[in-house]
């Protein structure tokens, strides 16, 4: 059983979380141990290093909570409110999905035909679709300054979460977030649209892991009794833009072949899939011509 007191060194804490979570069969338990560390000391991982004989003090029996949690199974980002992406710190709350290491493959197809096409200083529209906690969209507004966003989501809790996100990252000023579905009632027609939309099988969803199917908001992973019904959304909102656009969207393992087809039949033109660190097609990109 995990014990953590008062006048346990942080180096002590540290060894103790790290066996209690890898005796609970948690993935990287080292990792999360380290991380639950920092988040509940408020340390970053220098300064625990630098003085790793400081004493846990009146934070002991939050460690200790943050580590049953972790052994719940709820995700490190959950018990700490905080989810690294891109290089930023977004907040996220039970109402949104978790970003993912995977999802900064968009951010980097989005980045590269931005500069690609010289256009990295150009005013241009960026449409996200199901943004959840925003962070799509808000990085994408750090990276490119003279950029616009509107960020769309059918959950008012989580548009809260993504205008907190925002606010906190400086872009709040450059980006309308709508309560729709899909570009329903968005009267500008951006340059770029860009999602990551619910795309698991419903029948699917019980058999994920723990971490995602007890703490992700099954909103914003339910897709459908094939996982592409938000596609077929996505594709008929953009058939009625009156404007070229292109459009890049995550989207689950072995999904390329289906998503481009539904995606041709308005006339779009397959430009790109990408890689995620997994080695699985994660994105494409189309263009669509007007």
């Amino acid at each position: 059983m995990l014990a953590i007191t008062e006048t346990d060194t942080v180096r002590a804490a540290l060894v103790a979380m790290t066996a209690a979570l890898d005796d609970a069969g948690i993935a990287n338990a080292a990792t999360d141990a380290r991380l639950l560390l920092q988040g509940v000391l408020g340390a970053d991982a220098a300064a625990l290093i630098r003085d790793p004989d400081r004493v846990t003090g009146a934070k002991a029996p939050l460690l200790l909570n943050a580590v049953a949690r972790r052994v719940a199974r709820e995700p490190v980002s959950r018990i700490l409110g905080t989810r690294a992406f891109y290089g930023r710190d977004f907040n996220v709350t039970p109402d949104v999905l978790d970003p993912r290491a995977d999802t900064e493959t968009l951010i980097e197809v989005v980045l590269e035909l931005v500069r690609g096409a010289g256009r990295q200083a150009d005013p241009l529209t960026i449409a996200d679709i199901g943004t959840g906690s925003g962070a799509i969209i808000v990085t994408l507004l750090a990276e490119l300054p003279n950029a616009r966003g509107i960020a769309t989501d059918v959950s008012d809790a989580a548009l809260a979460v993504a205008r907190q996100n925002a606010e906190r990252l400086g872009v709040l000023g450059r980006l309308t977030l709508i309560n729709t579905r899909g570009l329903l009632g968005v009267s500008l027609s951006p340059d770029f649209v860009v999602s990551n939309p619910p795309y698991i099988p419903a029948g699917d969803i019980a058999g994920l892991d723990p971490d995602v199917v007890l703490y992700d908001p099954h909103l914003a992973l339910d897709g459908g009794p094939d996982g592409l019904a938000i596609y077929r959304e996505i594709a008929c909102h953009i058939s009625e833009l009156e404007s070229n656009t292109q459009a890049i969207l995550e989207i689950g393992a072995g999904q390329a072949d289906d998503v481009e087809a539904i995606f041709s039949a308005i006339g779009a033109r397959p430009c790109q899939r990408r890689r995620d660190l997994g080695g699985h097609v994660r994105v494409v990109a189309l263009e669509i011509q007007r």
